[in-house]
């Protein structure tokens, strides 16, 4: 089974645009680290995105860092195995993962190789 690491970005876009992660992330074992998490308490304030993530199997890991996005490029790095779910440009730019993103206007995800 595929691996997928969550960014906060790709959480909540998901959310936004109506998008069932869940159902597009079928046979992927799904990782989020705990300092998305964090990210998704500051920031959701309605709390729909960690009740979603509250009713689903997902696996937490802790980057060590208090940065999010400078943990998610090191995991990525030290874990090739991982596909990276995000739509950060920054991340995107570093990491030689295959990553997964949202095409817009077509309400699904796609995964695309970064070599």
């Amino acid at each position: 089974m595929r691996k997928v690491l969550l960014d906060t970005n790709f959480i909540l876009t998901c959310i936004k645009e109506k998008i069932d992660l869940f159902e597009q992330l079928l046979g992927y074992e799904i990782f989020i680290p705990i300092q998305v998490i964090s990210e998704l308490k500051k920031i959701d304030k309605s709390g729909l995105a960690l009740k979603i993530l509250s009713k689903q199997k997902v696996k937490e890991v802790d980057l060590k860092t208090d940065y999010a996005d400078e943990g998610i490029i090191r995991f990525a790095q030290e874990n090739p195995e991982f596909v990276i779910a995000t739509l950060d440009r920054a991340i995107k730019k570093k990491i030689k993962n295959p990553f997964l993103t949202i095409v817009k206007g077509k309400k699904r995800v796609e995964l695309f190789n970064t070599h």
